[in-house]
């Protein structure tokens, strides 16, 4: 593989990297938030049985955000979910894993992003036309800018994907990991 094809690849994966770590520092600072909302909407429900409809709302769709927009970040951080019966085999070296990473991507994780992204267009598209709200009296307004997190995140989760796929393709043709930071 020519040297400048290498060189860009790894700026590409450097640069959605930085995207992804940058996303999932900022994301983390919601789950603070979450949990001081969760923290002052139970103590005012418990100590003098006051609710509010908005900040329960506002939890779910800081949760929403939260798994949506953090995503990519988990990703990068090979902390996500996924079945390790193949992946943890005794067998698997590290050429191998790479493989599993490179065709799981190519043929799974990104072909599905792009199915949720598109589906989701009309989704996001209506809601704004018509400018959702919540049905609750006291809900929040604008649920068309909760239900772009979808394809904004998995816009970001797919970019992590072709980040994760371009690493496993470096690997295989020779390139160290330790090379590609």
């Amino acid at each position: 593989m020519p040297s400048q094809l290498i060189i860009s690849l790894k700026y590409i994966i450097h640069t959605i990297n930085a995207i992804s770590e940058w996303t999932g520092r900022l994301i983390a600072w919601l789950v603070l938030i979450l949990v001081l909302i969760i923290v002052y909407n139970s103590s005012m429900a418990a100590l003098f049985s006051i609710g509010s409809v908005a900040l329960q709302e506002l939890q779910w769709h800081l949760f929403a955000l939260i798994f949506l927009l953090g995503a990519a970040y988990t990703l990068k951080h090979d902390e996500h979910v996924r079945v390790d019966i193949i992946y943890q085999g005794c067998w698997m070296d590290k050429r191998k894993r790479a493989w599993v990473d490179l065709l799981g991507s190519l043929f799974l994780l990104i072909p599905f992003c792009l199915l949720i992204i598109s589906a989701s267009w009309t989704f996001v598209h209506d809601a704004y036309i018509f400018q959702e709200g919540s049905s609750d009296a006291g809900g929040l307004p604008y649920r068309f800018l909760l239900k772009a997190a979808i394809p904004v995140g998995f816009g970001l989760l797919m970019l992590q994907g072709i980040a994760n796929s371009l690493s496993s393709l470096l690997y295989l043709v020779g390139v160290e990991p330790e090379e590609l930071d």
